[in-house]
């Protein structure tokens, strides 16, 4: 059997801290969405959508009230999640 092409899924420290102030649920939450719609995924762009102006680059993809914005790698096979946060608040940092 060959190892799974499809991309992983890294976090950014500041991802990472906001998952750990989150409500455990929310964060479980967004957890297993992750797994189960980016890790090993062979098309990160079908979950997401680009963003433009002062995010250009970077892909959103919405869990329920939450966001995360992420940046696509494809020459490393990585999505590296950038920020995690409540959809009121994500865009204004």
């Amino acid at each position: 059997m060959s190892e799974s092409s499809g991309y992983k899924v890294v976090f950014e420290i500041g991802a990472q801290k906001a998952l750990r102030k989150m409500d455990p649920h929310q964060a479980n939450m967004i957890m297993a969405w992750i797994g189960k719609h980016l890790t090993g995924t062979d098309d990160p762009r079908r979950q997401g959508k680009p963003l433009s102006e002062n995010h250009a680059g970077k892909w959103r993809y919405r869990i329920g009230d939450y966001r995360l914005i992420a940046h696509i790698s494809d020459k490393e096979v990585i999505i590296l999640i950038l920020e995690v946060g409540h959809r009121s608040k994500i865009y204004q940092r």
